[in-house]
């Protein structure tokens, strides 16, 4: 039973946010745990040599391009990826941008195309994908947030407001559901050297004060993640909903 607990074989996963960074990990990891996995994201090209390079070591994905911009990117988006493979049992909401301005700098477009992706669009996946979970009788939402949903950053006040939107809307999914058979819980990564990190990185002496703050002493990498997403979306963890892991070396209690 412990040897295939994070087995996910005969599940069908759409991934958000897929093409690189920590969605494209997670990605990878459902794929090689036995799920299909349906690929989503803005840039049709990177996304389908991301769903190439699965399939050539012998998973299951299919890559459909998507803005969760808007509504009506995020419907679509959720009707296309039943098509593949069926309906998904497994969400995976790993989209986001981070713009780093002042509060007092960010434009209307900043606000409405953060919280569009960040938040909206994870919520209309969930409204449009649950009916067919709960009439399965099993479904698992994971929801990627962040250390910003309980602590303020410099320059990231419209990320972290839709961080800690998407950790409520979490819980209140969680609350609707559970009881049905879908659970839904959220990870809160650390510092992960994703392209959306790359700014702050690419400063050493930054990136060496934040790796310091953390307990095990280094900067996270998108596959610290897939452990936890694995266990999170199986069987194994029925009585775990509503939760957000953290998974950011002991950065959060620090």
């Amino acid at each position: 039973m412990i040897a295939t607990s994070l087995r996910h074989d005969g599940r069908v996963a759409l991934v958000t946010g897929a093409s690189s960074g920590i969605g494209r990990a997670l990605a990878h990891a459902f794929a090689a745990a036995g799920a299909s996995v349906v690929l989503a994201a803005r840039r049709a090209d990177v996304l389908a040599s991301v769903a190439d390079a699965i399939r050539a070591t012998g998973g299951a994905a299919v890559a459909v391009a998507a803005d969760l911009g808007s509504r009506d990117g995020a419907e679509r988006l959720a009707d296309a990826a039943a098509q593949p493979f069926g309906a998904p049992s497994i969400l995976v909401n790993a989209a986001g941008i981070n713009i780093r301005k002042p509060i007092l700098e960010l434009t209307a477009g900043d606000i409405d195309s953060t919280l569009a992706i960040n938040l909206v669009a994870p919520l209309v996946l969930a409204q449009r994908l649950a009916p067919a979970m709960l009439a399965a009788g099993f479904g698992r939402i994971l929801n990627i947030t962040s250390q910003q949903q309980s602590r303020a950053f410099n320059h990231s006040g419209i990320y972290g407001a839709s961080k800690g939107g998407l950790a409520a809307l979490t819980r209140s999914m969680a609350e609707a559901w559970s009881a049905a058979g879908v659970t839904t819980n959220a990870i809160a990564p650390g510092l992960v050297a994703t392209p959306m990190t790359a700014a702050v990185l690419a400063d050493p002496a930054r990136a060496k004060a934040l790796a310091a703050r953390t307990m095990v002493g280094r900067n996270g990498v998108p596959d610290d993640l897939t452990g936890a997403a694995l266990f999170l979306a199986s069987e194994a963890a029925a009585y775990i909903t509503g939760q957000t892991l953290f998974v950011d070396g002991g950065f959060s209690v620090t």
